[in-house]
This record gives structure tokens, sequence and C-alpha cells, in this order.
């Protein structure tokens, strides 16, 4: 508990000197492979902007832009980088894994179908949101629908991050109580969410 008040003050401290482009920058390393978790950088700002130091929408903002700015850093490196090496070690050794060039071409095109929807709920769930941009890569998503969608899921993560700041931040025990219970209730809206696409294409 200590570290974590530590961490928080020191972050609090960052923001002070950085402002929005430290908001910026830390969110941008969040949505990359970093493991920074998001819950020490938007509610400590937020918390700021409660005692008049910042705005929460720019807050919301910069933390959203960030967030695709670290995705599209990833997007980038999976297709220049991961997709042909991919495609070398399925060439190469896909054999023996019983991997096919045809297989990963299904999943491209699964992409091409469902990436929108995929970006969207990766982005609210924990642990996926640092990773779910090199699938994307990978499989050549449509850059405009990977920014969008991860610009919408991002948004609405932030918001919220932001929302538990701005009420709760001078309390750390509610804090923590309504981050876990909004976390849960946005895995629940994803699994609603997921549900209805589903019967949607179904139906379709």
């Amino acid at each position: 508990m200590e570290i974590i008040y530590s961490l928080i003050n020191q972050t609090l401290f960052f923001f002070e000197k950085s402002g929005y482009l430290g908001i910026f920058f830390l969110m941008a390393l969040e949505s990359t492979l970093i493991p920074i978790p998001s819950e020490l950088i938007i509610p400590p700002a937020a918390y700021l902007a409660y005692k008049g130091k910042m705005s929460v929408s720019g807050v919301i903002i910069f933390g959203t832009l960030g967030s695709l700015a670290g995705s599209l850093f990833n997007y980038f490196m999976a297709l220049r980088v991961g997709r042909p090496f991919i495609l070398y070690l399925i060439k190469r050794y896909g054999k023996i894994f019983l991997l096919t060039e045809k297989g990963f071409y299904k999943i491209e095109r699964f992409w091409e179908n469902h990436g929108h929807i995929s970006i969207f709920i990766g982005r609210l769930l924990p642990g996926f949101r640092h990773v779910i941009s090199i699938p994307a890569g990978l499989a050549r998503m449509d850059l405009l629908l990977f920014s969008f969608f991860t610009t919408f899921g991002a948004g609405i993560w932030c918001a919220f991050l932001a929302f538990c700041g701005y009420f709760f931040g001078k309390n750390e025990v509610l804090l923590k109580e309504y981050l876990h219970k909004g976390s849960y209730g946005i895995i629940i809206f994803c699994i609603i969410l997921v549900a209805f696409y589903i019967k949607f294409k179904l139906k379709k």
C-alpha cells in the first residue's frame, strides 16, 4: 500500500511539472508493452483537475491521444516487423507447429470482418489493451478503422478513470473501491456487447 501511495504522489508531482504532455507520454507508454497501469496515470491527473490545476476534459483528451499514439506504435511495429517475421517462421517451421499460411490468412480475414469489435472490446479489458493492437497490425487491419475504434475504446476508459480520480481521488479507499466496481461493470458490459454482436451476426 505504501508503494502505491508513493507512486501516486510521484505521479502527482510529475504532472504538476509536465502537465498534459506528461499524461500523453505516460499513456503512450502504457499502450505499448511497457507495464504502466493507466490506473496510476489518469486518476491522479484528474485529482489535480479537481484541485483546479488541470481540466478534466484535457486529462481525458490527452490520455486518449496518448493511448492512440502507443497503439499506433504497436500496430506499425507488428505490421512492418512482426508480420514478415511470422510469415517466415510459418514457411520454415510451420509444419512442426501445425501452422500454415492458409491458417494465417484465415486469421487475417477474421480481423477484416470482426477487427472493429475486437479492438473496441480489447481497449476496455485489462491485460488486453496493451497487446490488442499487435494482432491488428499483423492482420493489416484498416488503419482508419483501427484508429477510430482504438480512440473510441480508449476514450471511454480514460473518461471512467478520470471520473473516479476527480470525485474520489482524495479518498484512496473509495477510489480503489470504485475502480474495482467500475472495472467489473465494464467487463460485464463487454460480455453483453459481444453476446449481442454474435446474435446480430448469426441473424444476419
